[in-house]
């Protein structure tokens, strides 16, 4: 089976069908497939999505959704800085690009990775990859995900869920954007606090 076979079946139905063949697994199943996402970033986290919210209804498929996402990038987050100084990782860490960005995230912060984060069709699986070669702090990054992959994930839910009615009526989006404001702030006061305690615990070191 080429990779296009494999592209190809990759359908709402096809993969509805999937939950449904599994659903006596509960929502490991609506869980499991975003979170493979991270590990293989070919797969359509789109459609997991919308699958999910068809299958398992608006907020649990919202959740389950969330909570595969989150935890996949985590892991790959986990994974990469335990393991980034090893070989298999090395050459990444020592390419130009590469540093370029490890170096804005690092300089950043919490605001700029939130809103990329937002977005869904960024390289998710690149940035989980080269957050954790850099030296942003993992609680930092950590927030920038649950509520970065919060707004993506509530936006193609909401679509994906009732989309008729979406193109009908495209005020309804401005909710999501009242919550991606929101959350943008409250993100960058928890990131300023936690740089105002690390900051107090190094003069206290000193």
């Amino acid at each position: 089976m080429d990779m296009e076979t494999i592209k190809a079946w990759f359908t709402l139905d096809n993969i509805m069908d999937l939950i449904d063949s599994y659903r006596s697994f509960g929502p490991f199943p609506g869980i499991l497939l975003p979170m493979l996402e991270a590990f293989i970033p070919f797969l359509p986290l789109f459609l997991f999505i919308m699958a999910n919210v068809n299958a398992f209804g608006f907020w649990f498929g919202f959740l389950y959704s969330w909570v595969g996402t989150c935890g996949g990038a985590l892991l790959v987050f986990l994974l990469v800085r335990k393991y980034g100084q090893k070989r298999l990782l090395s050459f990444m860490r020592n390419h130009q690009k590469v540093q370029k960005l490890m170096n804005w995230i690092e300089k950043h912060g919490f605001g700029p990775l939130f809103i990329l984060l937002c977005f869904p069709f960024t390289p998710s699986a690149l940035v989980n990859i080269v957050a954790g070669l850099s030296r942003i702090g993992i609680g930092q990054y950590f927030l920038a995900i649950i509520a970065g992959k919060l707004v993506m994930i509530l936006t193609i839910s909401f679509i994906g869920y009732d989309l008729q009615s979406m193109i009908a009526q495209p005020l309804r989006m401005i909710p999501i954007a009242i919550v991606i404001f929101i959350l943008w702030y409250v993100g960058k006061r928890v990131e300023s606090k936690m740089h105002h305690t690390s900051e107090e615990k190094e003069r206290e070191k000193a």
